[in-house]
């Protein structure tokens, strides 16, 4: 596979989160009852016209702002002319010469560093409802199949790219980064199980140099993991076909995560199979720059200007500003904890990303949902910059605190538990006598240059104390006397 370049550019279907369809006043709530929430419009009866839902105009410049596009003052909406069961009008209300936004980049993180990829545009367009060949009411043949209309109407925004992307995991890296700036500037829930975010790959592959491959379009990936696997497999197919002589033939084809590969759908359509034009029951939809400036005004801190403002402001790590803005949720619990915290930026960085991130992974739980409240894990490393507690102990009251004991709280738990780090000097030094005196034999060995027998001997106070004696001043006075006596 080394002789060859793989290119690919994604569409993404991000459902955009009003509260009512695109053209039409009917929920988009999820989870209603089949056909429950569909509309007049939605249903394309005789006489009805798609009135232009303001608030998916306003997310859609809001993304246009957010990757440094144009947000173009005039735009048409088009009907794209195709037959299936769940589209009743028989064409889809879709942006086609003219889109909302145009000419934008997202910058994502590869192991070979950062890359730009370009957004080719973003349109506005309305769902198609969906047929249902399973989970169908009782008595009817499994033959047959049922059609859902309520995502019918429900206001999508359309991301493509360039075909910028050379591998999976720069498809994925891509993803991963949409995703994430979509559900952080509030427009998109982000959801994949439930549809709300969806993209399909275009993939070809070609020599290195060589003009652009034919490319076929796996639709539909609505999970990272399987995106990554329907990729590599297409790519692996491609590759074998023409060097065994064959031909790649331009097609739509569907992933199956049970046998990990790609099937033909259909032949793929061409913008002519659709037969656009532009909608006659749709005025062109004109967006003013003082409509731009609302926007603007309203918009959240991006991802990129926090990262920055994290570094500087807080003097961490690019590794540490990048794990705390992975999303918007990160971000406001790590600036939440820093001011409980009483401005310990570092520390709260090491334990968001540390302790914290371990157990929310154990426990496949996102930050938003964390037992463990911003402003409590603030308290507790107050207590580590205090003296209260070590490392060691605060782990330990880490744990209670996300059982939930004692109210959650470090110092309710410190104080149950009497994990109060032990700092007091004479009792220390009392201590580590003892432990000298009887531990002859790493002390001779200590003498002679061995130093893991310094370590034996922390270890033997530690015990004593049972871990609550303070760490650097067990080691500084063990030092003192081993070298006072040498």
């Amino acid at each position: 596979m080394s002789d060859w370049e793989v290119v690919i550019g994604l569409e993404t279907h991000a459902q955009l989160a009003t509260q009512s369809k695109i053209f039409s006043g009917a929920s988009t709530a999820f989870g209603a009852a089949p056909n429950t929430q569909a509309s007049a419009v939605d249903i394309a009866l005789p006489g009805v016209l798609p009135v232009l839902n303001a608030q998916a105009v306003a997310l859609a410049i809001r993304f246009g702002l957010a990757i440094g596009a144009t947000v173009a003052p005039r735009s048409v909406f088009a009907r794209k002319n195709y037959f299936y069961p769940d589209l009743p009008k028989g064409y889809q209300i879709s942006q086609y010469e003219l889109p909302v936004v145009q000419h934008g980049t997202l910058k994502i993180v590869t192991d070979a560093g950062e890359k730009t990829v370009r957004i080719l545009r973003a349109h506005l367009e309305e769902d198609a409802g969906k047929s249902l060949h399973e989970g169908l009411p009782e008595g009817l043949s499994q033959s047959v199949s049922g059609i859902d209309l309520n995502r019918a109407g429900t206001p999508l925004l359309e991301i493509v790219t360039e075909p910028d992307l050379r591998s999976s995991a720069e498809a994925v890296a891509y993803a991963r980064a949409l995703h994430g700036l979509v559900r952080w500037i509030g427009i998109c829930d982000g959801n994949m199980q439930e549809g709300s975010f969806r993209c399909d790959a275009n993939v070809s592959v070609r020599k290195f140099g060589a003009p652009l491959g034919t490319r076929c379009e796996i639709k539909n990936l609505n999970s990272f993991r399987f995106m990554e696997r329907a990729i590599e497999f297409e790519v692996r197919r491609q590759i074998e076909c023409i060097e065994d002589g064959g031909t790649v033939v331009q097609e739509t084809r569907l992933y199956d995560p049970d046998r990990d590969e790609t099937r033909a759908m259909r032949s793929k359509e061409d913008a002519h199979d659709y037969r656009y034009f532009p909608d006659p029951d749709l005025l062109p939809l004109a967006i003013s720059a003082e409509e731009i400036e609302q926007v603007r005004r309203a918009m959240p801190e991006l991802p990129q200007a926090k990262r920055t403002r994290f570094e500087t402001q807080y003097q961490l790590s690019s590794y540490d500003a990048s794990m705390l803005t992975s999303s918007l949720e990160h971000a406001e619990y790590f600036e939440a904890c820093v001011q409980a915290a009483k401005g310990e930026a570092k520390l709260c960085a090491n334990w968001q990303n540390g302790e914290l991130a371990a157990a929310l992974n154990r426990a496949n739980l996102d930050i938003a949902q964390s037992p463990v409240p911003a402003a409590a894990l603030g308290g507790l490393v107050c207590r580590l910059v205090d003296g209260t507690l070590s490392s060691k102990l605060a782990k330990e009251v880490f744990e209670a605190m996300w059982l939930g004991e004692h109210g959650g709280l470090a110092d309710a738990i410190i104080e149950a538990k009497g994990l109060r780090q032990i700092s007091d000097q004479g009792a220390i030094e009392a201590m580590v006598d003892e432990v000298l005196a009887a531990n002859a034999d790493n002390v001779a060995q200590f003498r002679a240059g061995k130093e893991k027998a310094f370590n034996a001997l922390v270890g033997q106070v530690m015990k004593r104390t049972k871990g609550k004696a303070n760490p650097a001043q067990v080691n500084d006075l063990l030092r003192q006397k081993l070298n006072a006596s040498a």
